[in-house]
Parts: structure tokens; C-alpha cells; sequence
């Protein structure tokens, strides 16, 4: 009952993780005015808007103008739903549940607004960088100065990286963004979770770099999203994965 609770609370945090990644680029508050077709401007009914099940009943059209609605709706909600399953899983229902709740859900709305914008908004990093520090007072999480320590590591060699990219390529290869989101991820994970961030997200970012370069010609990847997967890894298996590579 548990498992299908933490699924089902996913779902519901992906369809408003959907408005946030909508609303928060464009500069729009992500409560008012209420859900509504992007189309034809029609508010949504609670019929239109359970997460993934009105997408399917509908066909993926709006019920009032029949446009269609993206896929990548109910894929976010899907993620969600996953990622808070995964997260029940490996902690279970335990104060550490709501710590990483919104690292989580974060990663997850910066890396679609990322993909989109090609830029990670300070009004959800910075946040969720104090928020992450904040909730380190609390029993179950890391501690106030691994936290502290996490947060510095994580400045400290995205600034680094972003240095050494631009006299290597001579031009920007690293946002400001990346550096912010890193600090979020060190806030939450210490140290440790922004190492192995930042080195399997490379390694990810290189491996889907090539391929997507190799068909579109394109030289410019968003980073964000490898590097929130590899935050991701570590939260859920990075201990396991450090074994395997003999550390």
C-alpha cells in the first residue's frame, strides 16, 4: 500500500512539477491563474487534470479544442511517480524521505526547464540550495557542516570546471547554473554526491553529447539534466557504484 502511495503522491508532484516547468521560465506565478489549455486558453476541470489518467481517457487532445497535449506531460508525472517509488524504496517511511523529497523534485523540473531554456532559473536553485542547508539541522539528514562543505565544494569546482572549459575552448562551457545547481546538490549530498555528480554526469553528458552532435550538428548540450542524473545516481546507488569501481 505503501509503495503504491509513493507512487501515486510522484504522479501528483509531476503534474505540478508540469506547471512549474511551464510557468517559472516564462516569469508566470505557478498558482494563479489556475491550470488552463495552453491552445485555446480554457480553464481545466479536476476531471482534466489527474495525472496521467486524463491524459490517457483523452487521447492526449484537450477535451475543449482538440489540440493535442505533449507527451512529455505524463512522461514527467511518470518520472515522478518512478523517482518518489525508487526514493520510498531505498529509505522508506522515514523523516530522510521528506529530505530528499524536494532535491528530487527539483532535479526534475531544472532539468526540463534546462532542455527548453538552456538555463536553470536561481529561483529554484538558490532556494532549494538553502532549503537543502536548512533541513541538514533535522534528524536523518547529513549534517549542518557536511552540508556547509557541500555547498562550497560545489562553487568551489564548478568554478573551477568553468575556468578551465573557457581557456580550453575559448568560449563559455559552463553556466552560471550549473554552478548554482551544484551548490543544491552539495547542500543535500555533501561532497561525495558533487564529485560523483559531476563525473558521472560528464561522462553521461559525453556519451548522449556525441550522438546528438553526430545527428543535429549540434555543439551546444544543455548540462543540467546529466548532471541531476548523476545527483540522482548517487542518491539512490552511488554507494553501490563506488563499490563496483572499487572505491
Amino acid at each position: 500500500m505503501f509503495f503504491a502511495f509513493a507512487f501515486a503522491l510522484g504522479l501528483a508532484f509531476g503534474s505540478f512539477l508540469n506547471v512549474c516547468i511551464y510557468r517559472i521560465p516564462r516569469g508566470m506565478s505557478i498558482v494563479y491563474p489556475p491550470s488552463h489549455c495552453p491552445s485555446c486558453g480554457h480553464r481545466l476541470s479536476p476531471l482534466d487534470n489527474i495525472p496521467l489518467l486524463s491524459y490517457l481517457l483523452l487521447r492526449g487532445k484537450c477535451r475543449y479544442c482538440g489540440a493535442r497535449i505533449s507527451p512529455r506531460y505524463p512522461l514527467v508525472e511518470l518520472l515522478t511517480g518512478f523517482l518518489l517509488l525508487f526514493l520510498y524504496a531505498k529509505i522508506g517511511l522515514k523523516l530522510d524521505f521528506l529530505f530528499y523529497l524536494p532535491l528530487v523534485a527539483c532535479l526534475v523540473a531544472l532539468s526540463f526547464i534546462d532542455i527548453d531554456t538552456g538555463r536553470l532559473p536561481d529561483s529554484l536553485t538558490l532556494p532549494l540550495t538553502a532549503i537543502g542547508l536548512a533541513l541538514s539541522f533535522l534528524p536523518g539528514a547529513i549534517s549542518p557542516p557536511a552540508s556547509v562543505l557541500g555547498i562550497i565544494s560545489g562553487l568551489l569546482t564548478m568554478y573551477l570546471v568553468a575556468i578551465l572549459g573557457k581557456a580550453l575552448f575559448k568560449k563559455e562551457a559552463l553556466g552560471g547554473g550549473d554552478i548554482k545547481l551544484m551548490m543544491a546538490v552539495g547542500a543535500f549530498l555533501g561532497v561525495g554526491g558533487v564529485f560523483f555528480s559531476l563525473f558521472s554526469g560528464s561522462i553521461l553528458g559525453s556519451i548522449v553529447g556525441i550522438g546528438v552532435m553526430a545527428k543535429k550538428k549540434e555543439n551546444i548540450i544543455p548540462f543540467g539534466p546529466f548532471l541531476s542524473a548523476g545527483a540522482l545516481l548517487y542518491l539512490f546507488a552511488g554507494k553501490f557504484t563506488l563499490s563496483l569501481l572499487g572505491f
